[in-house]
């Protein structure tokens, strides 16, 4: 159920925002699980950073860029599960095309500390 409510924009001007329930939001976000399948430097990138090829199984296979150096090493990426939102779009981030975010938590400094799979499921599998 979409409402229509007041609220302010960052100059403190009236505007309108959708609002949605809480499951129907949750399901506008699709989180699948994918392997990685190659990781390389991010050279150009301002803060370090892995590129990164994830086979989403049926999905195929996305790009990611991800701040993942300080706690990874590449032979620690190739061939873990992760999980991902594959529908934020693409952007491009220092000309490497990242379609997909792969999602992680900051520990008590702050470095980012993948969300991980308990147990085997499906390449492509949908988080809910």
């Amino acid at each position: 159920m979409d409402k229509t409510g007041p609220a302010l924009d960052d100059e403190g001007r009236p505007t309108s925002v959708q609002i949605m329930e809480p499951l129907e939001a949750f399901q506008t976000l699709d989180l699948r699980v994918g392997q990685i399948t190659r990781v390389e430097p991010h050279p150009k990138a301002r803060k370090p950073a892995f590129q990164l090829w994830v086979d989403f199984g049926p999905l195929g296979t996305r790009t990611s860029s991800a701040q993942l150096t300080d706690l990874y090493q590449p032979q620690d990426l190739l061939g873990r599960k992760v999980v991902a939102a594959v529908n934020l779009g693409t952007r491009l981030i220092a000309g490497f095309k990242s379609e997909v975010l792969v999602l992680g938590v900051p520990d008590s400094e702050g470095r980012v500390v993948l969300l991980g799979i308990e147990r085997e499921v499906p390449l492509g599998g949908r988080v809910y």
